[in-house]
């Protein structure tokens, strides 16, 4: 398996992080994609990659770190992208759910990252939550910013897919990939109205962590072992084998990733 989303060098992972990592590859899982968050979390994001192999590091500005020195914050992103590789940009977008203050600069920031990725020819890893009141839409409006860039080549995961049917076929059109996690496992996250009804071949797995743990252990601190609970969970949702789903879930991560 390929966990595409873990914040692995998490605080909530100081006391027991190399335990953590070695169950999960007891559970089979063969790389873990680690997306950044802002200047302040590059030095552990790295350092968790350095330790263990199976750490894939990415590089970005996540919308909920965006402030009034955005275009510092910018720099500093790409300054990392020059200096050495990253597996994508991560994560960027749009979060309309805890702030509002700078919404004109999350779009800046995320229209500048999408620069990067046609730069460096990365995939990019979005992050995308709506308001409370789910005026803001923040789905749809990355879908927007996406078409407004204008590059076809443009690839990546709409990461915690959280969407309706059809915003997932939105995210799919133009050729993302909907990263699922252990939202697909509580009673009303809504997968079920999504999953059995599109390809196996347009998502890929997560966890999140050390967020959003699935049942059985919802509400308690997430770990990337629990992928197997979500693989379980979506087998169980598009009507297929587990074997199926961590077979094509790891080739899409594969297919992404592949220099295009």
């Amino acid at each position: 398996m390929i966990e595409t989303h873990a914040h692995v060098y998490d605080e909530q992972f100081d006391q027991d992080r190399p335990e953590m990592i070695q169950r999960s590859i007891d559970v089979g899982v063969k790389e873990i994609w680690i997306p950044n968050c802002d200047e302040s979390t590059i030095a552990g994001m790295l350092q968790a990659a350095e330790e263990f192999a199976i750490c894939k590091p990415m590089m970005g500005l996540h919308p909920c770190y965006v402030n009034e020195n955005v275009t510092q914050q910018l720099k500093n992103v790409e300054n990392w992208l020059e200096k050495r590789p990253f597996i994508m940009i991560g994560e960027i977008g749009l979060d309309f759910y805890w702030d509002l203050t700078f919404v004109e600069q999350q779009e800046a920031a995320f229209t500048a990252q999408l620069q990067f990725a046609k730069k460096y020819n990365l995939p990019i890893c979005i992050h995308s939550r709506n308001s409370k009141d789910n005026e803001r839409n923040a789905i749809i409006r990355c879908c927007e910013l996406i078409d407004d860039f204008g590059w076809k080549e443009l690839r990546g995961i709409f990461h915690c897919f959280s969407g309706n049917l059809e915003e997932a076929k939105r995210v799919i059109s133009l050729n993302f990939l909907l990263g699922i996690g252990g939202v697909a496992t509580f009673k009303n996250g809504g997968m079920d109205h999504v999953l059995p009804y599109i390809s196996l071949e347009n998502i890929v797995l997560e966890t999140d962590s050390p967020y959003l743990a699935p049942v059985p252990n919802r509400g308690k601190r997430n770990e990337v072992s629990y992928l197997n609970l979500v693989a379980e969970r979506v087998a169980l949702l598009m009507a297929k084998d587990k074997t199926e789903i961590i077979k094509q879930t790891t080739l899409n991560a594969q297919n992404l990733i592949k220099t295009h």
